[in-house]
């Protein structure tokens, strides 16, 4: 895992200071007033790699809920009440993205840097087809033309049901190609994460992460569309 700042916090109930990433003062143990400067890694205690073991995220996950559970503080001040709120619901998201593979590489991305909401299409633009997807991209309209040619023509359904699975079997070949490519470069960036943020090696990966996720993106919503074709809802 990458080095990160020494941040401190300030325990507001004995004054006394704890790394970011400890959930409760090493002086008097109570818990500490949440403040976002890490992340769900650091939160949870595991190290910003992308092959995690999913058996060690559920007890960590567990024994954190039970720390944090509201009932505990009931008779607790304002303040300790108010923490264990934002820390349950901050553990809650943490877990759910990072034991989910594809909500795990696309927030190391983003705490990485390398991938914005403009590059997921959150902007409100339509996301554009990557460069290396176009060819698909352009086959598969003409084949969705093609499709719906046959249905205006009165053709079965079996018929442009057919000529539909046909069309969409380069894009389910090109999902798998970019799985094998998200699992092997999860591999290496696990190997690399440790060094510094300029390592080109590293740079390197976390920029061929990104392009295989925006692809897969792409690839996805390629599959939902035919989907859509085949229900007849297009």
């Amino acid at each position: 895992m990458t080095s990160t700042p020494s941040v401190v916090q300030l325990c507001h109930t004995c004054g006394g200071g704890a790394p970011i990433d400890l959930h409760f003062c090493q002086q008097c143990s109570k818990i500490l007033t949440f403040v976002r400067q890490g992340d769900y890694f650091a939160f949870l205690g595991v190290p910003r790699h992308l092959t995690l073991d999913t058996a060690d995220l559920d007890r960590r996950f567990r024994a954190l809920s039970r720390q944090f559970h509201p009932d505990f503080y009931a008779n607790a001040s304002a303040a300790e009440r108010r923490a264990s709120l934002e820390r349950s619901s901050y553990l809650n998201d943490a877990y759910r993205t990072l034991r989910a593979p594809d909500l795990r590489v696309a927030y190391l991305l983003e705490v990485e840097h390398v991938l914005t909401a403009a590059d997921r299409g959150d902007s409100g633009h339509a996301a554009q087809p990557p460069t290396a997807l176009l060819e698909e991209v352009f086959t598969l309209n003409e084949e969705l033309d093609e499709v719906r040619s046959l249905k205006h023509s009165g053709a079965t359904e079996a018929e442009w049901q057919e000529r539909l699975e046909r069309a969409a079997m380069p894009i389910y070949a090109k999902r798998d190609e970019h799985e094998r490519e998200l699992q092997e470069l999860s591999a290496r960036w696990d190997g690399l994460a440790a060094r510094p943020a300029s390592d080109p090696d590293r740079v390197a990966v976390l920029t061929a992460l990104r392009d295989r996720v925006l692809e897969r993106n792409y690839i996805s919503n390629l599959l939902d569309t035919i989907a859509r074709e085949s229900q007849g809802s297009l």
